[in-house]
């Protein structure tokens, strides 16, 4: 099974393992390739030469996509989540929408459930080859990786299916350069977004990608809604695209004068938002198990100032507006996990 993104590692390893492949008289027709579709954020290219790889590979191309939408809606889901629990002071401080290198769920949701779980389902009893093209040049992360390894998220061991599953990286050990030839050699096309500059290629806008990138995809006009769009939840949380850079900044003649506007109340919220959260007991900050204990009533008063004035700015509801509210919804939280320990 060749998993294909439509950019150039993924061909690339698809295209060298299946030449392999034939060397080793594997049967053509038990190869197939799959896409996991991102929604709205993907380049409005990315179907059609995942389609046309396939179509190149001679294999049968079966598209997967997250059931509760795309990658957009999922950060626009996480935000009304962590609104409608700071509301509910089940959690101590607004949680970014965002993804990030630490919180991949953006992979692990949009494209790697999806995939397993269509594996599973579909090859049921099997033993699943899944070709990836990642290499260890690309990240610390991935310099360790090996060239081939057991899968066992979507197929436990002894499963009663008899299922399957074993990763496979094919390039593991190229780079950049070698990946690039190979496309040429081999006459593989390669994605608009490198002809455009772009030295990967992901979503359309990536937590990830570095100033370049995200500038090669703000200049095609094909994802110009999907850039509008994460504006407006950049500007609806008040939390930055990125750690250290708001998403507005990279393109913003593509923006309106009132969507210039709300970028930069969005960000006096934010440092608002940091200054008034700076103030809360460092001890009581959200971890697995929150919260530890009951805060004193000093603390408990400064957790309501604090949650008031963010209420206010977000226009929720507050429903524990005293120290004494707050004491109380921390001992009931606090005995809570307590029982369920």
């Amino acid at each position: 099974m060749f998993s294909l993104s439509g950019g150039k590692d993924s061909a690339a390893a698809a295209f060298a393992a299946s030449l392999w492949l034939d060397g080793v008289g594997h049967p053509h027709e038990l190869r197939s390739a799959i896409h996991a579709d991102l929604g709205m954020i993907e380049w409005k290219s990315t179907p059609r030469l995942v389609e046309m790889t396939a179509e190149k590979l001679a294999v049968p191309l079966s598209v997967v996509r997250r059931k509760a939408g795309g990658l957009i809606s999922r950060w626009e889901q996480r935000w009304k989540s962590s609104l409608a629990r700071y509301e509910d002071l089940t959690t101590y401080q607004l949680v970014s929408p965002w993804s990030s290198a630490k919180l991949r769920y953006c992979t692990s949701e949009t494209k790697v459930a999806p995939i397993g779980a269509h594996l599973r389902r579909e090859l049921a009893g099997e033993t699943i080859l899944s070709v990836v093209g990642i290499r260890r040049e690309e990240s610390r992360a991935r310099s360790s990786e090996p060239i081939s390894k057991a899968d066992t998220r979507f197929a436990a061991e002894a499963n009663r299916a008899g299922t399957k599953m074993i990763t496979w990286h094919p390039v593991i050990d190229w780079t950049a350069s070698q990946v690039f030839a190979y496309h040429e050699a081999a006459g593989i096309e390669l994605h608009e977004a490198y002809n455009m500059g772009a030295t990967r290629l992901s979503c359309s806008f990536c937590v990830l990608a570095g100033m370049n990138n995200l500038a090669v995809s703000a200049a095609s006009p094909g994802n110009h809604d999907s850039y509008r769009r994460i504006v407006a939840l950049e500007c609806q949380s008040a939390f930055s695209f990125q750690p250290d850079r708001w998403l507005a900044d990279v393109a913003p003649g593509l923006l309106s004068h009132q969507s210039s506007g709300s970028s930069m109340r969005a960000r006096d919220m934010a440092t608002r938002r940091r200054a008034l959260e700076a103030r809360l007991p460092a001890d009581l900050r959200f971890r697995r198990g929150w919260p530890p204990r009951v805060p004193s009533l000093a603390e408990a008063n400064t957790i309501a100032e604090v949650r008031a004035e963010l209420l206010e700015t977000y226009k929720l509801k507050n429903r524990w507006a005293t120290a004494a509210d707050v004491r109380e919804r921390f001992a009931e939280l606090h005995s809570t996990r307590k029982a369920t320990a």
